[in-house]
């Protein structure tokens, strides 16, 4: 077992493994990488520090990457979104470092990050860009071992390329976010199920009736949108981009834009991975009783400082997870998990299932990296093509389903100019 860690309890660990081992049926694509690995070791000798949400997921994903030969050290992505038995789990059982307490506050957050950049990383895995920020900004004395690194979600996806353009990334990171079987399937189907199960298990609300106010429709919020109608809500969706907009209403969605969905929504998730897009004018035209949520990845999509300081009231936790502001007025309003991840504080996050694609090309992207690193330059890379469609193919063999194959005259058709009507 590792001597520097810091977690919760190690006590946690019998439950936590159960879930880990659980989690791993539903992960069959990880699990073919995982032997691939284990046979092959194309991480010998790699050390890697991993940001990501510590689940059950995540821990699977770090039994694969240590199958392969890395030495890895975790640390959370989220000070809400670890699994405490989880980490003592991957302590306990799989001697894997972890640095992460559900709940810690930012100053132990930073703490646990910059432990895991002690461990001097050749690789780094992240979700959010918080490690790669601190290890750009304040750990530059150990930037020089590092060879590349891969990136989850969209919001770190977009600092990573705001930090390209400005020329100061010092290392290549490809988004694994970006890949065909992520994006389309985790952030839609993943944040989708996992959003309103974190939102109905954080207040039991019946969905059905009540007017669901999604902000932002991209992947996470189609998903959102999707699941929240097929539990008979009525759905309005917000949005900056026309084309996006355009599509939520030919989707059958109500659109318009936020200052007129304040009014009407029973309950506001956002999920645009920008500040303020539940702002003061808004608080000041909600129901009593809304219920305010975010699926993005940092808590400043609801402006809480604004709601605090409008509150008649220190704000009353009436249930876990569950914040009531009381405003001059006497109206209610409900902010879920202090305005965090509300799938992963109020809930278990993603299911297995969909993690299984997202995790895959973690994996597998940061093979690719080790073998082609003396070829990349200094920018955010996407998921190579063949890494992406190997994950949708290794996925349907394990789900049993078959596809058509190309004949040998249908392959000569379509890269054929000549033929036509």
């Amino acid at each position: 077992m590792p001597t520097d860690y810091d977690i919760r309890d190690l006590n946690l660990a019998p439950a936590g493994r159960l879930r880990i081992e659980w989690a791993e049926r539903e992960m069959p694509v990880l699990r073919l990488i995982r032997e691939r690995f284990a046979a092959e070791k194309p991480l010998k000798g790699v050390r890697l520090s991993a940001c990501l949400h510590i689940t059950t997921e995540t821990a699977n994903l770090a039994r694969t990457l240590q199958a392969g030969g890395a030495e890895i050290v975790l640390t959370a992505s989220n000070p809400l979104s670890t699994q405490d038995d989880v980490a003592a789990a991957l302590v306990s059982y799989y001697e894997i470092p972890v640095f992460a307490i559900k709940g810690e506050d930012t100053e132990t957050y930073y703490k646990h990050i910059h432990a895991a950049l002690d461990h001097k990383p050749h690789i780094t895995m992240d979700d959010g860009a918080d490690l790669v920020s601190t290890l750009h900004k304040e750990r530059t004395d150990v930037i020089g071992n590092v060879i590349g690194g891969t990136e989850e979600t969209t919001t770190g996806v977009i600092r990573l390329r705001a930090m390209a353009r400005a020329g100061v990334l010092r290392y290549p990171i490809i988004a694994v976010n970006d890949a065909l079987t992520k994006h389309l399937f985790d952030n839609r189907y993943g944040t989708g199920q996992s959003t309103m199960d974190g939102v109905i298990r954080a207040t039991n609300v019946l969905v059905a009736g009540k007017t669901v106010v999604v902000a932002g429709y991209g992947w996470c919020g189609r998903g959102i949108a999707m699941r929240a109608k097929g539990l008979g809500a009525n759905v309005i969706i917000t949005e900056v981009d026309p084309l996006k907009a355009l599509e939520a209403v030919m989707d059958g969605y109500r659109v318009m834009p936020m200052r007129e969905a304040a009014p009407q929504g029973d309950i506001f998730i956002t999920a645009t991975g920008d500040i303020n897009v539940i702002d003061r004018p808004h608080f000041e035209v909600m129901r009593d009783g809304a219920i305010l949520a975010n699926a993005g990845h940092f808590n400043v999509e609801i402006n809480i400082p604004a709601l605090e300081e409008m509150a008649a009231e220190p704000p009353r936790r009436v249930r876990p997870y569950v914040d009531e502001y009381v405003l001059p007025d006497g109206r209610r309003l409900y902010l879920l998990a202090e305005g965090r991840l509300v799938n992963l504080a109020a809930a278990e996050g993603h299911p297995s299932a969909v993690m299984d694609m997202s995790f895959a090309n973690q994996a597998l992207c940061t093979e690719y990296i080790l073998r082609h690193a003396d070829r990349l330059e200094r920018m955010v890379y996407t998921v190579p093509e063949e890494i992406d469609r190997e994950i949708a193919r290794l996925k349907l063999q394990a789900m049993g389903v078959e596809i058509d194959v190309l004949t040998p005259e249908q392959e000569r058709y379509l890269a054929s100019w000549e033929e036509g009507t």
